[in-house]
């Protein structure tokens, strides 16, 4: 059951965020550990607990599930040691995920490699959501050169 569960979700990009917005709206306690600064200003605004990843070993055995959406290894086997027993530990990253699955395995850890989840599972959506943002992507950076051209004719 997802409702009053503890989750912790590592990173906070464009799957992270999305993870944790569904997942709150499932009245679950989500803490996300990130990197950027900026990213905790946001996780605090949502609602979200933010944990920095060099102290996500103190809180490593409140956790009902872990989703990694990190491509590098920060569940290494020192941490993955830390996780209670019977968590649900998931890896949505891009290979090569971020779980040292032959520790897991060797520990006993509960543990789904779904990496790279999007495009394998739902590849026409997963291009169509790409080619949305690459074309944002591309018209900000022409919007951007467009003003510091005009700006460098004045």
């Amino acid at each position: 059951m997802v409702s009053n569960s503890n989750i912790l979700i590592l990173g906070y990009g464009r799957i992270g965020k999305l993870l944790a917005h569904k997942l709150y709206g499932l009245h679950a306690q989500i803490y996300i550990s990130a990197r950027a600064h900026e990213d905790f200003a946001w996780i605090e605004a949502f609602g979200y607990s933010g944990v920095k990843y060099d102290e996500i070993e103190s809180y490593l055995d409140k956790f009902d599930a872990v989703f990694n959406t990190v491509p590098a290894l920060l569940l290494d086997e020192a941490r993955l040691k830390k996780i209670r027993q019977g968590c649900v530990i998931i890896d949505l990253a891009s290979k090569p995920g971020g779980i040292d699955f032959i520790a897991a395995k060797n520990l006993g850890r509960n543990v789904i490699w779904a990496l790279s989840l999007p495009g394998k599972y739902a590849p026409v959506s997963a291009g169509q959501i790409l080619t949305k943002t690459v074309k944002i992507i591309m018209e900000e950076e022409i919007a951007r050169r467009t003003e510091t051209a005009e700006k460098e004719e004045d």
